[in-house]
């Protein structure tokens, strides 16, 4: 059955050497449910606003199979919160996730798939591996962004059902890979109800007549 293994949020603010100077990634594994609302779990927190949060990457959510697949490949544990996530996964392909799939967690919650993760500088300094964001990226397992339409709380061993899949079927990891100019006017085009983050994203894409 696919179900939340870890809700982490917040552990510490860090010092970082970026320009905000302090970052909120080190989420850790919570005990017991967590309320979430439109901007994300509650006492979650993100130091860089302009490039992190807002209602459409309200909740981050990471599978236990890619957290598996990098441990491997790194040789080193991937635990619940270390890339950041919100939500640690398992049963559910979140690479294969529709752009607009909504999830059902628990008996309240309800979530829309938005855009993937893409890896910044910040991620690249908590993992301390050189080349980071180009592997990151290359291998294609970003996760998913997600946002909160109707709110509830969430608990390590909730239920994950998926209750809607756009028809479109345009997937994160064909996003996150970059989608062509068609795929990206299917999604436009689809009549599904779009986070906005989405229509800039993919409006960027036929803008320049990727093909």
């Amino acid at each position: 059955m696919s179900h939340v293994t870890a809700v982490c949020r917040v552990d510490q603010l860090l010092r970082d050497a970026g320009t905000i100077g302090i970052t909120a990634i080190d989420k850790r594994p919570v005990v017991g449910p967590v309320r979430v609302r439109p901007l994300g779990l509650h006492a979650d927190v993100q130091a860089d606003r302009k490039h992190h949060g807002g209602e459409d990457q309200a909740v981050y959510a990471y599978a236990d199979e890619d957290a598996a697949y990098f441990a491997e490949a790194l040789e080193r544990d991937v635990p619940p919160g270390l890339f950041g996530e919100n939500l640690r996964t398992s049963g559910v392909d979140v690479t294969g996730a529709v752009t607009g799939e909504r999830w059902r967690i628990g008996e309240t919650l309800e979530l829309e798939v938005t855009i993937p993760r893409v890896p910044c500088g910040t991620f690249a300094r908590r993992m301390g591996i050189p080349g980071w964001v180009k592997r990151f990226a290359a291998e294609n397992r970003p996760g998913a962004y997600l946002r909160v339409l109707h709110i509830g709380p969430v608990a390590a061993g909730d239920p994950v059902v998926v209750t809607h899949r756009p028809e479109h079927g345009v997937t994160i990891g064909e996003i996150s890979a970059g989608p062509s100019a068609e795929r990206a006017r299917a999604v436009l085009d689809s009549g599904d109800r779009l986070a906005p983050t989405v229509v800039r994203d993919l409006a960027k894409v036929l803008a320049r007549g990727r093909v």
